[in-house]
């Protein structure tokens, strides 16, 4: 350990900032009756989304998982009769290191009865507003669907395009592969890296009613195409929420999981157990909701004006 290494990754001045960002975050939903709650960190369970990957710690009592997440058991709260809640924790995943990547970062993640994405996009926004200094008065932010963001930012239609569209698409952006792509992997790629860095370069943008192939726990919405649920917050060019009118089938949702595990097994994955609690509390029944998980760090560091994720914390994975 290098003699400075046990000096804290962010000024005195960023940690005043997040600390006052932080009581008005637990102000604003004090005002709003939605209740604050606490969920374990370590679960029998881990996440299934392939692109996802869970901390596996070894116990006395067991394998056990750290959360990517605290949704399974706020839905599990939700079910038991909870009503509105939020939770603001730490999560954890694995290969999730840079300049906008922390192993261990902090979450904020809250479900509203009766929402749907749509509604709670007015409330994030309500959020941002009175909880970020110095970038409030840049609202309202940008809305645009998952459709519109393709053809305003990427020239592409993603109802007509095929396999050479998005090729062509991602050359005249610079980007070039070398390996065939699915058109959700072709989706994914011109998203993170064409729509998210341009479509909100000096504020706030959400984008919404994403492919059905991309639903992950959304509702889809039937139409001529259906849409799932779901949209994302893009600040200054970065992600930082995921949200999603909540999917209550638990049919669905098991069926959503092993199509995970049958992916994970085919990129040669750990295929963790499904999580039953979860699956059974929503056979009990999920009321209709919707809910979010938002970055704290990632908005620290807009609001502070800082370069990187690691000045946004009191101490980063590398001197943790």
């Amino acid at each position: 350990m290098t003699k400075e290494k046990w000096r804290p990754t962010a000024s005195l001045k960023t940690l005043q900032l997040r600390a006052r960002m932080l009581s008005r975050i637990r102000a604003f939903f004090a005002a709003r009756d939605v209740m604050e709650v606490e969920t374990p960190a370590l679960s029998h369970t881990a996440i299934t989304d392939p692109n996802l990957a869970s901390f596996s710690v070894a116990t006395a009592c067991g394998d056990r998982y750290l959360h990517t997440s605290p949704e399974f058991p706020m839905k599990r709260l939700l079910a038991a009769g909870s009503e509105d809640i939020y939770q603001i924790c730490k999560v954890f995943r694995v290969d999730e290191a840079g300049r906008y990547h922390n192993p261990e970062f902090s979450m904020l993640e809250w479900y509203r009865l009766g929402f749907d994405h749509l509604a709670l996009i007015d409330e994030v926004e309500d959020l941002l507003q009175r909880v970020c200094e110095g970038l409030k008065d840049i609202m309202p932010a940008k809305r645009l669907t998952y459709h519109n963001a393709f053809i305003e930012y990427a020239g592409l239609d993603i109802v007509s395009a095929n396999a050479a569209d998005y090729e062509a698409g991602a050359a005249r952006h610079g980007i070039e592969m070398r390996v065939d792509l699915t058109f959700q992997q072709w989706q994914d790629l011109i998203m993170s890296h064409v729509v998210v860095p341009t479509c909100a370069r000096d504020g706030f943008t959400f984008i919404y009613d994403f492919p059905t192939d991309q639903a992950a726990l959304a509702r889809i919405r039937p139409g001529d195409p259906p849409v799932a649920e779901r949209f994302e917050l893009i600040g200054y060019g970065l992600e930082l929420a995921n949200g999603f009118h909540e999917l209550v089938d638990p049919n669905e949702q098991r069926e959503r999981f092993e199509r995970e595990l049958q992916v994970r097994q085919a990129c040669g994955l750990p295929c963790p157990p499904l999580d039953e609690c979860l699956l059974a509390a929503l056979s009990r029944g999920l009321p209709d909701c919707a809910g979010i998980a938002l970055g704290l760090d990632r908005l620290v560091m807009l609001t502070a004006g800082l370069g990187q994720i690691s000045e946004a914390m009191a101490f980063s994975w590398e001197n943790a």
